[in-house]
């Protein structure tokens, strides 16, 4: 790949923190020039507690198109959107951010898609399965629709926030779609297991599920892109379980995060229902 920066070239900005761990800036970038597309995805390093500012300034960059929110700004970037999608709005979280015509945000939430599309892809179908998630924050609630609609007959959501695994709970009940339940860190029993947090990312770090108790016949999914093979991956294929990593769910996603952020999806979007102030 071979870019061509000026001062016309449209900048994306990656913001999370940790950064490092990130996929979306060399593919995304490589993806908007084979598209003919002049910008680049740049990661920025934001805690959370300078993220109010980093978005005041970000609203005044006026060649910034476009934000993608990782771990842990989902939520806090969803309150800065002028509007959403439906998906966005009732997750009350978005990892991408557009920008409006008017200057604002338009904001939709697509992780619980590419996790879901990475699974399918391993020739896994989860309709009629009983499923274990781990972590009920930004991408975990996302997951968590997710598999609801894709036909999941229980999903049992285990968390340590009590307050936001319950009223994630409350929300999804709240569908009428399978049965939504308390869960904890023991997998037996369960079809498909989800890890949506970050234990994995660094040496050390502690399983949210009793790994002793995975058996072969389980499918295990895990959100974590760094290590490539995060150690409950490790672990579930060295018993023969059937397996989709974050790797594999950010190829699932470009895609369609290509789409939103380059307004090829404005067609569609026209007849979600949209959050305004």
């Amino acid at each position: 790949m071979t870019l061509a920066l000026t001062g016309a070239t449209r900048l994306f900005v990656i913001v999370g923190d940790p950064i490092a761990q990130v996929k979306a800036p060399g593919g995304l970038t490589r993806e908007f020039a084979a598209r003919g597309h002049d910008g680049i995805v740049v990661p920025v390093h934001v805690a959370p507690a300078d993220l109010a500012a980093f978005l005041i300034v970000a609203d005044r960059l006026r060649n910034l198109d476009g934000i993608i929110a990782t771990v842990p700004h989902k939520f806090a970037c969803f309150q800065h959107c002028t509007s959403a999608t439906a998906r966005s709005s009732f997750l009350r979280a978005a990892n991408l951010l557009r920008r409006r015509a008017d200057g604002g945000w338009h904001g939709d939430m697509l992780d619980g898609i590419g996790f879901v599309d990475a699974v399918r892809a391993q020739g896994f179908t989860l309709h009629g399965k009983r499923a274990l998630l781990a972590g009920a924050g930004g991408a975990g609630s996302a997951i968590a629709l997710a598999l609801i609609e894709a036909g999941v007959t229980e999903l049992a959501i285990h968390d340590d926030d009590a307050a936001r695994r319950d009223g994630l709970i409350g929300r999804l009940a709240g569908l009428g779609k399978g049965c939504v339940v308390v869960g904890s860190a023991d997998p037996s029993g369960f079809d498909f297991i989800a890890n949506a947090t970050p234990a994995g990312m660094k040496a050390g770090d502690a399983s949210p599920f009793d790994i002793d108790r995975l058996s072969p016949r389980m499918f295990v999914g895990c959100v974590i892109t760094s290590p490539v093979v995060p150690p409950l991956i490790e672990r579930a294929r060295a018993i023969g379980c059937a397996t989709s990593t974050g790797s594999d769910m950010y190829q699932a996603i470009q895609a369609p995060m290509l789409a939103f952020l380059l307004h090829a999806d404005r067609e569609r979007s026209r007849h979600e229902a949209v959050r305004e102030p």
